[in-house]
């Protein structure tokens, strides 16, 4: 047979990326699967935002609808508080704006929010602080990839 790969241009292949397909199907098909180390924009803005890296959940995009967005948002916070446990997602970068905005009117001021933007590029910022105090910060994440970590 022969050797295939998958490679992801950003990120970990089949990790909040495309891949994970291919990946079942050669599970499926009993064949090797070798994964590769390499960068991960998700585990690389945990690292950074000094919040807890021994339980954390990925939960990928949040609700676009408003109702739905800030229930969800509302039920992020309770886990983190609830169990300790650090809640990580990503937005459509037009929209991190809105989603700083809707996380400073929903959860509570002392909350924590990190913002890793550009991870890995010339320009990366990874930015912890509580939502009170992102309320009063000036920031320009508009059409730049970020990465938002929620805890206490």
């Amino acid at each position: 047979g022969y050797a295939t790969g998958v490679i992801s241009e950003a990120g970990c292949p089949a990790v909040a990326d495309p891949g994970a397909d291919v990946v079942a199907i050669a599970q499926r098909e009993h064949l090797p699967v070798v994964p590769l180390v390499g960068p991960s924009s998700i585990l690389m803005s945990l690292m950074a935002s000094g919040f807890n890296g021994q339980s954390f959940a990925f939960q990928g995009y949040l609700p676009i609808e408003a109702g739905e967005r800030i229930k969800r948002i509302k039920q992020l916070e309770q886990r983190v508080y609830a169990e300790g446990q650090t809640q990580i997602f990503i937005e459509t970068p037009y929209r991190n704006h809105k989603m700083i905005e809707d996380l400073v009117r929903s959860c509570r001021p002392h909350t924590r929010l990190c913002v890793a933007a550009d991870i890995s590029c010339p320009d990366e910022s990874i930015r912890t602080l509580s939502l009170g105090e992102w309320a009063k910060t000036k920031y320009d994440y508009q059409k730049t990839p970020a990465i938002f970590l929620l805890y206490k």
